[in-house]
């Protein structure tokens, strides 16, 4: 389960930050989590719900999280489709010359603190 990682990860660069702008305390974290990141959503708020806990910043924070659609590049036609509709197959070329744009990253994108 790598989720708890990243959660630790982030809890971590959140401190960070609310310790260098005079934060006292975190009401939310925005996520943008890639579709085929392989990261489950449920394990994460698991993960978020117990890490968050032991946390002065984000101890009442809630972990929302925006899903960054997965885009597949075909390098034959030079077109883009859905990753996870067609896989690795290119739809209009039938190439597997092809590879992801965007749907593989996870990024924090907004703090919302007071």
């Amino acid at each position: 389960m790598h989720e708890l990682g990243i959660v630790f990860h982030i809890i971590k660069k959140i401190e960070e930050v609310a310790a260098e702008n005079a934060v006292t305390s975190v009401n939310s974290v925005t996520l943008e989590i890639g579709e085929v990141s392989t990261i489950v959503d449920t394990y994460l708020q698991d993960c978020w719900k117990w890490a968050a806990a032991k946390s002065d910043y984000v101890k009442d924070a809630k972990l929302l999280i925006e899903t960054i659609p997965a885009v597949t590049m075909c390098d034959s036609c030079k077109r883009t489709y859905e990753t996870v509709k067609y896989g690795k197959t290119c739809p209009y070329c039938g190439s597997e010359d092809t590879y992801l744009v965007t749907g593989n990253e996870v990024s924090i994108k907004e703090i919302e603190a007071i």
